[in-house]
């Protein structure tokens, strides 16, 4: 029967911190808001990491670095992604639109496009939107994006954990600019 070795961690040929901050990253934002808990926001660090997104934006009540509950989580990745806090998400999604950005929210709604038929075209800026564990992105946010996106599920449950879904969602978009 052929093995097959679990590789070790310096077998894996990543880039160290600054080799990391100057590649170039995709050109996707990630737009927080109000997310409560710290360990969420440290996950939502590593996996940007993880898939080499350009920037973090931290708005309202979504806990800022460094912090040691952030830390636990994002396993030093607030050294390796670009952040910014916003107290007013409206003012940052009017500056993102400025740069031509697309607002995606990951909500369910009315009116949503399915992840599988969500289109990120290569090269060009996305900003996703995350909102607060209980309540959601707001309104007021969802009627400023350009579309809402939605993961189809299947269960019992109405929704993934908050960075579980950014796993989900920012795959999906690296995919798509990879076009795997």
């Amino acid at each position: 029967m052929e093995t097959n070795r679990k590789l070790k961690l310096w077998e894996l040929n990543r880039a160290d911190v600054e080799t990391f901050k100057k590649q170039e990253k995709f050109p996707i934002v990630v737009v927080l808001d109000d997310i409560r808990s710290f360990n969420n926001v440290g996950s939502f660090f590593r996996t940007a990491d993880a898939f080499n997104i350009k920037k973090i934006f931290l708005c309202g009540i979504t806990p800022c670095p460094p912090h040691r509950e952030i830390n636990k989580t994002a396993i030093g990745a607030t050294e390796t992604i670009d952040w910014e806090q916003f107290d007013s998400i409206d003012r940052l999604i009017e500056n993102l639109k400025s740069e031509r950005y697309k607002i995606l929210s990951i909500e369910q709604a009315e009116k949503t496009t399915h992840l599988q038929k969500m289109e990120v075209s290569k090269g060009n800026k996305t900003a996703f939107v995350f909102g607060n564990e209980v309540n959601g992105v707001k309104q007021e946010v969802i009627d400023k994006s350009d579309e809402v996106i939605e993961i189809p599920q299947f269960g019992t449950k109405h929704s993934l954990n908050v960075s579980v879904c950014s796993g989900v969602v920012l795959w999906e978009a690296i995919r798509l600019n990879l076009r795997l």
